[in-house]
């Protein structure tokens, strides 16, 4: 049993508790949280720590298996690069386990407790096993040649029976609409159709829309298309980057129930040299959750960096909100608001401290930083 409080502690149940206290069994199960008033909390049985408690990051897009390729692909040279370098790239992920391995235990320490990580193969599954983060698998699917379409959905569903093998929840999902066929598209749909949460890449390059229509025969009809129609309607969905997208997209697209809007700052820099416009995302919806993407276009993978970048370029956004954005909604996003998420009797979330903040305005500083609790 362990009791602690810190300057502020955000539970995501109403208002930040000042000098709360927070206590834990053994298990890491919260069985209380104690509002003080603000009153000091430094008693011999509690560990008082001068930063802020939240529940553990959930991290809603990231890509393990792609951890082979950090540092391996040239900054800002746009998508169409880094594609190709990450098919150039995949004879090489040979011996992948050991870097999959370092890259899961930088993201527990970084106090991720929850993440969607996308798979095109079965390389990570035995590292995320024993991980303490809880996993839930994206099987992800692509292909413009619609004479293989069935093969592709025979090599996912393989994939699926190894990820089950595992003890790893799995949905499947479709890439991207600029590389996905039609047949591809409906084939995923059907076998997607008892989906907990889908992703999908989603309006990340500046010449999407210019390719679908280009491309009518082969693929879906527009972004909006994949999105209403040619998409399981079974749970949540992610659109994953948005580097790209526009308030018209957006008011359609929110057509759908329970959609989400991922946002990987990082990477988008990294890619593409840009950023969402999160202003307006933050205007039409509360569904912002937050995710890391990959080493092969992040140098860290780390929740706390992404916001930091965030509240830097979009300094009218609030730490409360960042932080919602960086976990309750994640869980709502993965549909595992019942542990995770919040800080509440009951649950299981993880506990981190953010250190070296502004207090004072409560805002993040360069130098702040993560360090796990629970």
């Amino acid at each position: 049993m362990r009791k602690l409080s810190a300057q502020y502690i955000f539970t995501n149940t109403g208002s930040p508790l000042k000098r709360g206290i927070i206590t834990v069994d053994d298990n890491g199960i919260i069985t209380d949280v104690e509002d003080t008033n603000g009153l000091p909390a430094e008693k011999h049985s509690v560990e008082f720590y001068n930063g802020i408690i939240a529940p553990g990051f959930v991290n809603c897009h990231c890509h393990l298996e792609l951890s082979y390729l950090k540092g391996k692909i040239d900054e800002g040279k746009g998508l169409g690069y880094f594609v190709e370098q990450i098919t150039n790239h995949r004879n090489h992920s040979l011996n992948n386990i050991k870097n999959i391995a370092n890259a899961d235990a930088e993201m527990f320490k970084e106090g991720i407790s929850l993440c969607a990580d996308i798979c095109n193969d079965n390389s990570s599954f035995a590292v995320k096993e024993n991980s303490p983060i809880k996993y839930i698998n994206l099987l992800e699917t692509f292909g413009l040649d619609a004479t293989k379409a069935q093969n592709q959905i025979a090599e996912i569903i393989k994939i699926a029976e190894a990820s089950a093998n595992h003890n790893i929840p799995y949905n499947f999902v479709p890439h991207a609409v600029y590389s996905t066929s039609l047949a591809l598209f409906r084939l995923l749909k059907k076998l997607g159709c008892a989906n907990e949460v889908t992703s999908i890449h989603f309006m990340e390059k500046e010449n999407e829309i210019e390719f679908l229509t280009s491309n009518t025969e082969l693929l879906v009809k527009s972004h909006i298309d994949a999105v209403l129609n040619e998409i399981t309607t079974s749970g949540n969905l992610m659109l994953i980057h948005n580097t790209f997208i526009t308030n018209n997209v957006v008011k359609s697209a929110t057509q759908r129930p329970n959609l989400f809007f991922c946002l990987c700052p990082a990477s988008n820099i990294y890619i593409e040299k840009k950023l969402p416009p999160v202003y307006m995302l933050k205007a039409e919806t509360e569904n912002i959750v937050i995710g890391t993407d990959s080493l092969a276009s992040n140098k860290k993978l780390s929740i706390l960096e992404e916001l930091k970048i965030l509240q830097n370029n979009f300094p009218d956004i609030t730490f409360s909100e960042l932080i919602k954005w960086a976990t309750i909604n994640g869980a709502t996003a993965l549909g595992k608001k019942e542990n995770f998420g919040t800080i509440e009797c009951g649950k299981k979330p993880g506990l981190i401290l953010i250190e070296n903040m502004d207090l004072e305005n409560m805002k993040l500083k360069p130098e702040s930083f993560v360090k796990r609790l629970i």
